[in-house]
């Protein structure tokens, strides 16, 4: 919130407008004298003259007295610095006092109110007892209900279920923690909540669970990058030496995961779109190497649509089966073999090498497949 500046402001829109403060004071009903202390500071308007001047001036009474309930954030920075320092160099319980009062002072703004309850997080562990640590968390997750429940920002909401875990975690409350982030399987809603969930599962000495909790979020984390690798390869499709270092990356980690086992349809998009690359690159060679990848998954791996572990993610099977039960296939198998063979025979990518010996061995791999 910004410091009340209303002086500032009156002076302002009188001179903008050609108003004198006569004008201004016969409309309002008061003197010139008040209007001039107004706008030197020494006194303020009534509260039922406020929006009898704002009306003068046609703005708000919040543009009148300079007031936005939202901080900048570089304000928001600087107080946020400012406190913990002060944790550093005064009295803990003085520090916490300031915490709460720039809470009350700026209890609309939600991010300023989360920056406290980060403040609380990384500072409790100095409380003088254990009591002390936990009542100080209590009142950081009564601040993270308290945005959660009149916040309106998504883009704000979607860490705070974390941090509020993250205060249940380090107050020792594993089962609110997998309460909060968890859905019946006990497996978290969101990918990346999965080391507080291992954690809360660890604390329960549940470590069967834990493990399972990681191994699934290894696994999101492996098949998002591998997404990233491909749009990342097909944006730079016109520029092989950005591409093919990428590529070259992809290619490692998915031999390093088995990644045909484990999700063939992805890695059957990563050698195609290697293959344009080095197409793009005129390297026949690799061209034809990636092609080979990408018909050997489609012809031996792709069907039936199978997502599932290996003997590294062997914990993850009933994780897979609950996780893409609902999910419909896109197409159906017939239309999908057919689009195999139309992706690599129609895409104009593949027109130099057309008539090479490995290509159209490759295309006949794909004939017979399809039928």
């Amino acid at each position: 919130m910004k410091e009340m500046n209303l002086a500032a402001v009156l002076v302002e829109q009188r001179r903008a407008r050609k108003i004198t403060q006569e004008e201004l004071a016969a409309h309002v009903g008061v003197s010139k004298a008040s209007v001039s202390k107004w706008e030197n500071g020494i006194s303020y308007p009534d509260i039922v003259h406020l929006p009898v001047i704002a009306a003068f001036f046609d703005i708000t009474v919040d543009q009148l007295i300079n007031y936005s309930a939202q901080l900048p954030d570089a304000e928001m920075a600087k107080i946020y610095n400012s406190l913990a320092e002060s944790f550093a160099t005064e009295d803990f319980e003085a520090v916490i006092v300031k915490c709460e009062r720039v809470v009350k002072k700026h209890y609309s703004c939600y991010p300023m109110v989360l920056f406290v309850v980060q403040l609380y997080i990384n500072h409790a562990a100095m409380a003088p007892t254990a009591r002390r640590k936990n009542e100080i968390l209590n009142a950081a997750t009564s601040h993270c209900q308290h945005v959660l429940q009149n916040c309106h920002d998504a883009n704000l909401l979607r860490g705070v279920a974390q941090l509020q875990a993250l205060c249940y975690s380090l107050s020792g409350e594993a089962e609110k923690t997998i309460q909060l982030l968890c859905d019946e399987t006990q497996h978290p809603t969101q990918y990346g909540d999965g080391m507080l969930v291992s954690q809360a599962h660890q604390m329960l000495g549940n470590l069967e669970k834990a493990a399972e909790v990681e191994q699934a979020e290894l696994y999101q984390c492996l098949m998002h990058m591998m997404e990233s690798f491909i749009s990342y390869l097909r944006l730079n499709q016109a520029s092989p030496e950005a591409a093919k270092p990428a590529y070259l990356r992809a290619h490692a980690i998915a031999e390093m995961f088995n990644l045909p086992r484990l999700n063939a349809n992805t890695a059957a998009i990563l050698y195609y779109t290697g293959a344009q690359m080095y197409c793009s690159a005129n390297e026949t060679e690799k061209a034809i190497t990636a092609l080979q990848k990408y018909t050997e998954i489609c012809t031996t791996g792709l069907f039936p649509f199978t997502i599932r572990g290996d003997d590294f993610f062997n914990k993850i099977d009933s994780w897979l089966t609950h996780s893409t039960q609902n999910i419909p296939l896109p197409r159906n198998e017939a239309v999908v073999k057919a689009s195999m063979l139309e992706d690599v025979t129609q895409n104009p990518a593949f027109d130099n090498i057309k008539n090479n010996e490995g290509y159209m061995r490759l295309i006949k791999k794909l004939e017979d497949f399809v039928g």
